[in-house]
């Protein structure tokens, strides 16, 4: 997943979650939480259409699904965030990135970009203060922000559900050791980008969201979580592990030891090799 000192061209650290965007009720990749469609006059529901947001998804990828689904310019609903009234905690600082739930989403014919964030935010708001997130972060030692933060960089960096505790207990382990985080899905976050493989020169990013040269957590999370990843952010497994990498499909390994960490890298990066080789299909 991560190395202390990076010592080759190009390192694999961490497995990045799908980017898809779904509109319209296809959803081509993650799974959405149903959120009941709100009904009117009387309890006969209007004609809707739906808007699915996956989890993962990061802000800027939300508001381009909302302009989508409601057929606006590009970038309108962007623009409107500053005045939506969204119900964000104070350590949002007025940042949605986190709190735009992943859920399927009516858009009737009188939506805005404001009623639909305000709907996401206010569904991510019953989700993350109900009693058990709220314990849950409490025993971690965290504010409910921060763990939103550390599902995010879950949600983002675990391969698959069944990795998503073992990748919160790296971060947390991490954290506890005083150790740099070492996140590619932060750095993407930063770049605004999604890869499988960060450079050295990456590294060097001067930004609050390089967790190589930043210690602790990014300022805000880097995506927005669904359930599955603010359990693991809360109740992790036991475990000493500090580093892990997606050898393959199927195949992430999460050990405490740098140099099988190093040796399951070179695997990993053997497989890329031979991939490249390949001629496309």
């Amino acid at each position: 997943m991560q190395t202390n000192t990076p010592s080759r061209s190009t390192i694999r650290l961490t497995r990045r979650g799908r980017l898809v965007l779904v509109v319209s009720g296809a959803v081509l990749a993650g799974t959405a939480v149903a959120v009941p469609l709100l009904t009117l006059d009387g309890g006969r529901a209007p004609r809707t259409r739906t808007l699915v947001i996956p989890e993962g998804r990061r802000a800027s990828q939300v508001y381009d699904a909302v302009d989508k689904a409601l057929a606006l310019p590009p970038g309108t609903t962007k623009k409107s965030v500053p005045k939506a009234g969204l119900k964000l905690p104070a350590d949002a600082h007025g940042n949605p990135e986190g709190y735009l739930f992943p859920a399927t989403y009516p858009v009737d014919d009188g939506a805005t970009p404001q009623s639909l964030l305000s709907f996401m935010v206010d569904t991510a708001n019953k989700r993350f203060n109900a009693a058990p997130v709220a314990a849950g972060a409490q025993r971690a030692s965290m504010s409910v922000h921060q763990a939103v933060t550390v599902a995010s960089i879950v949600q983002a960096e675990a391969a698959s559900k069944a990795d998503m505790g073992k990748v919160a207990r790296v971060v947390l382990n991490r954290l506890e050791r005083g150790m740099p985080l070492q996140m590619d899905s932060t750095l993407d976050y930063a770049l605004d980008r999604s890869t499988v493989r960060t450079t050295v020169n990456d590294t060097r990013l001067d930004s609050p969201y390089n967790s190589y040269r930043r210690m602790g957590l990014p300022p805000t999370p880097i995506d927005n979580p669904g359930e599955d990843a603010m359990r693991a952010a809360i109740s992790p497994p036991p475990g000493d592990w500090l580093y892990f990498v997606t050898v393959k499909p199927g195949d992430t390994r999460f050990t405490a030891d740098y140099a099988q960490h190093q040796r399951n890298v070179a695997e990993f990066d053997a497989r890329q090799r031979i991939r490249s080789a390949q001629p496309a299909r």
